[in-house]
């Protein structure tokens, strides 16, 4: 053994071929955390040491590559002072470019996931060999920031600078054959003849027949484009990608700066302008926001898998009520091969399902992410039916009639009379309580909510929601059921809207306060949809629908009246009461018109300024950011009573349930760690002086706690 650590192993194999080997101890994963860099440190010396090594390959232990470096560790990194963070970051590439400068050939065995820092290791060897089943990417700019293991410098030499800014900037994970395509790698064998392919391509490059150092030599000298040529690639990419990614996402069209900065640079130099860029960057608000949010992503996979023990297997479902949702849930579940019942007492319902089902598989098709006998075999897993015939097979049954207590007791009740005494029951209500549903059973114990949002097959969330006597098997089976579906699931305690529409509500109060005070409706959605939002508040009600919207409202106000209760009229009661529905009758707060490619395109109507003219009571002068604090702030504080009320457990909960439910601005964390941004004393006081708007903008006691003892919810 000429190494052996505790992540790598360098080992000789033959005729002065060593295998360096990542397997770090303890983890189901290789990544670079400090113990793991420190040892590649000591692995490349001991190699450059030894005069019998004639060739290097590097292969992994484990079923994945290398998936990135340890964020978990490396965020404390981001903390220190910017000289610091750059000198850190510069002893890491040294290892990177030491091994790169071997004086021998190297070649990595890609067996699995390569990515980011993973990536940056493959691109610092002569030859890259990949499994057909591997992927490959550098995905740092979804986290804010971008490579800094020298991805910026030895991905454009490789690949060209078109192809490296696409997969930069994008962040995208490439499967093996478009790294081919691109020249990424050298070759894609089948995974049970990758030892093989990587050994044969060190003992080309050791005889002669291939010439490793001019494979080299292009990733140590600057980019071979000359000033015109490197104007036109930087440039026209420069605008596309901060046209693709927005203002409020710096770190891409970053990339492409940097690497614009380091193309007249040789290697070294030009590490040394990636890492003073990427330390730049490391320090926003941004990569803050979006670090945390991976961290609260993981932290809820691992809430999810401690259900798995408890979890009960689910091999076959059932979806109750057809329709878009319906049909969306069985999709969901068929996709991810989980078999399902889909069952309406109508068979226009029934068609309805079936349709929606077939148009979400029907689009896989013309994309190329399925092939139509795929299709067939999803379309298959799904039985249409209008009577209960196999319900004693069924495993789980989801409830997704419509939002009525008495209709879905009186459907729950019958179900519950048909399925096996084992089988869990959920149901797919949006906010009435699951404890109130759960009086019409006989089991309630095996009763829970799952609660999914629509479009169903785009909305990552599911909320799993606990009644007063569910039982925690329920829970962990509808978890994992959830999972199983390709769903992050938060689990919640009962209350009316339960974590994500309780929140919503108070912010669409916001929005009613400002249109009560002469805000326009188009200049709020434009101020909000700026400030992060996907849609401002009267295009999301229009999407949402005026009829679920009102619904929804009174169960809010009847569940928490002395804050959600507003007795005079809003602006949703005047669309509602004027059958202005949203996009399902063609007209709302807006007017919809059918674009070229078939979808609703919204269009300003002068009708609604006339309807919403006797609702205007009290004409105030708003600034934008009077505006995003009229809704802001009541939805940050109803945040903060359902973490203090126990509907969520952890700050991470609830922010990933905004951020997956309602498409809350990733870049900003969350509610909670918005008020954090901002500091909790500094938002409270905020807070106070909208006072007088009502009780949705009064901070509770224990925020206020918090805000004196200098406190924040995370860290």
């Amino acid at each position: 053994m000429i190494y052996e650590g505790k992540a790598i192993t360098v080992k000789a194999l033959e005729s002065g071929i060593v295998e360096l080997n990542f397997d770090l101890k303890g983890e189901s994963v290789n990544k670079f955390n400090r113990l793991t860099l420190n040892e590649l440190r000591q692995a490349v010396d001991a190699i450059k040491g030894d005069a019998s090594v004639k060739g290097v390959i590097v292969t992994s232990g484990k079923d994945v590559f290398i998936v990135g470096a340890d964020i978990t560790e490396f965020v404390d990194n981001f903390k220190l002072p910017d000289e610091e963070l750059v000198a850190g970051n510069l002893e890491a590439n040294k290892i990177f470019s030491d091994f790169e400068d071997l004086g021998v050939p190297t070649v990595v065995a890609i067996n699995g996931i390569a990515l980011g820092g993973g990536f940056e290791m493959c691109l610092a060897a002569d030859y890259r060999v990949m499994s057909a089943t591997a992927k490959v990417g550098l995905p740092e700019v979804k986290l804010g920031i971008y490579p800094g293991f020298g991805g910026t410098v030895r991905l454009p030499r490789v690949i060209g600078v078109d192809n490296a800014v696409e997969w930069i900037a994008s962040g995208k994970e490439n499967r093996a054959e478009d790294a081919l395509k691109v020249h990424a790698v050298d070759a894609v064998v089948a995974p049970e003849k990758l030892q093989e392919a990587a050994l044969d391509l060190v003992k080309r490059a050791i005889s002669g027949e291939l010439d490793y150092k001019a494979k080299r030599q292009p990733k140590l000298e600057k980019l071979k484009l000359n000033a015109i040529e490197q104007m036109m690639a930087f440039e026209t990419s420069k605008g596309f990608v901060a046209g693709q990614a927005g203002p409020n996402y710096p770190a891409p069209v970053e990339a492409i700066k940097t690497i614009q900065k380091a193309a007249n640079f040789g290697r070294d130099k030009a590490i040394e302008v990636e890492a003073a860029g990427f330390a730049k960057l490391a320090k926003t608000s941004v990569a803050e926001s979006l670090v945390g949010l991976f961290l609260s992503d993981q932290e809820l996979k691992k809430k999810a898998k401690n259900y798995d023990k408890q979890a009960r297997e689910v091999k076959l479902a059932a979806v109750l009520g057809a329709g878009i949702m319906g049909g969306g849930i069985a999709y969901q579940s068929a996709i991810k091969g989980t078999p399902i019942l889909m069952k309406d007492i109508r068979e226009e319902g029934i068609q309805m399902g079936l349709d929606e089902a077939s148009k979400l598989l029907g689009k896989r098709v013309e994309k190329g992410r399925m092939t139509p006998a795929k299709m067939a075999e999803a379309l298959n897993a799904i039985r249409p039916t209008t009577s209960y015939g196999d319900f004693g097979n069924v495993d789980i049954v989801v409830e997704a009639v419509v939002e009525n207590p008495k209709v879905k007791q009186a459907v729950l009740a019958e179900v519950e009379g048909l399925v096996r005494e084992d089988a869990i029951i959920a149901s797919n209500t949006s906010t009435i309580s699951i404890s109130l549903l759960a009086q019409a059973l006989k089991r309630p114990e095996n009763f829970c909510g799952m609660h999914f949002f629509n479009p169903v097959h785009m909305m990552p969330l599911v909320e799993v929601i606990r009644g007063e006597k569910t039982s925690e098997t329920a829970i962990a089976t509808t978890v994992a059921y959830a999972k199983k579906m390709g769903k992050s699931p938060v689990v919640v305690n009962d209350c009316p809207g339960f974590l994500v529409n309780r929140v919503l509500f108070p912010y669409f109060g916001g929005f009613a306060r400002a249109i009560a005070h002469g805000v326009d409706f188009v200049r709020a959605d434009k101020v909000m949809e700026k400030f992060g939002w996907p849609m401002g508040p009267a295009y999301l009600m229009d999407v949402v629908g005026m009829d679920t919207g009102h619904h929804g409202r009174d169960v809010m106000a009847e569940g928490f009246p002395d804050r959600m209760k507003d007795d005079s009229k809003t602006a949703v009661d005047v669309m509602y009461e004027a059958n202005r529905l949203g996009q399902k009758n063609g007209k709302g707060f807006y007017a919809y018109e059918v674009d070229k490619k078939g979808k609703p395109k919204k269009v300003v109507d002068p009708q609604s300024y006339e309807l919403l003219k006797p609702i205007v009571s009290e004409p105030r002068e708003l600034s934008d950011e009077d505006i995003i604090n009229y809704m802001m702030i009541p939805l940050c504080l109803e945040t903060v009573r359902c973490l203090e009320d126990r509907i969520v457990e952890t700050a991470a909960e609830a922010d990933m349930g905004l951020i997956y439910g309602i498409g809350f601005p990733p870049f900003r964390g969350g509610a909670l760690r918005y008020i954090d941004s901002i500091g909790v004393a500094e938002f409270v006081a905020l807070a106070d002086k909208y006072a007088d708007l009502g009780p949705l903008y009064h901070p509770t006691a224990k925020l206020r706690e918090m805000a004196a003892n200098g406190q924040r919810f995370y860290g």
